[in-house]
């Protein structure tokens, strides 16, 4: 496929944060006095983080309002952001070979937007892309399109000449059911959910290094 409209994920595509989004909820409700299970933990993967927060008052009796569990979570998350989250190899190279070629490049995540903007600046990428889209501001996780639908209409194009980059596969099917062209990324984290990624996308990048 050329290229030429591309919408990246960020956590696990293209940065390293997914260890410390996995431990996120677990870590908050430990300190708590919770003590969750694994299941409950997976449901709250697809969710934005204030769906996450309602999940977590209803699960676990944690005191509201939602807002002020995400501002405790963007917290602990910010200092990562800022601090020690890393690109992951090879990924700056790759941008820069897209954005030398003339492509729009943008990035749809379910991380909030400052915090998104706060990592890439740190890491020097964030003048590659058009710009960031969080699921909060569309107000719908990766389980609905809206997300990518909105993205490529900000970059003026449409899904079938849209790359979407994606390391989850719940997301990846609905980026590939809404009618975009889906490169899969390999993550540890979801290494369980690899062989049916690989088999859905229509393109896999197993190393950005080898990808250019």
């Amino acid at each position: 496929m050329d290229k030429r409209f591309c919408i990246f994920d960020m956590d696990g595509t293209l940065v390293d944060s997914m260890p410390i989004w996995k431990s996120l909820s677990r870590d908050y409700l430990q300190a708590r006095g919770r003590h969750p299970t694994q299941a409950q933990l997976d449901a709250m993967g697809p969710m934005t983080m204030l769906e996450g927060a309602a999940f977590l008052m209803d699960t676990f009796g944690v005191e509201g309002p939602p807002e002020r569990i995400i501002q405790e979570m963007h917290a602990v998350m910010e200092a990562h952001y800022r601090t020690d989250i890393p690109l992951k190899p090879g990924v700056r190279a790759y941008l820069e070979r897209l954005r030398g070629e003339g492509a729009k490049l943008c990035v749809a995540t379910a991380t909030a937007e400052p915090l998104a903007q706060a990592c890439l600046e740190r890491l020097e990428v964030a003048g590659y892309f058009d710009f960031i889209l969080s699921c909060e501001t569309v107000g719908a996780g990766k389980t609905k399109p809206d997300v990518y639908l909105e993205a490529a209409r900000r970059l003026g194009a449409s899904p079938t000449d849209t790359a979407v980059f994606e390391d989850a596969l719940y997301a990846a099917q609905t980026a590939r059911e809404a009618g975009f062209y889906v490169v899969g990324i390999p993550e540890a984290a979801y290494q369980d959910d690899w062989p049916a990624l690989e088999e859905l996308a229509d393109e896999t990048i197993l190393d950005w290094r080898k990808a250019l």
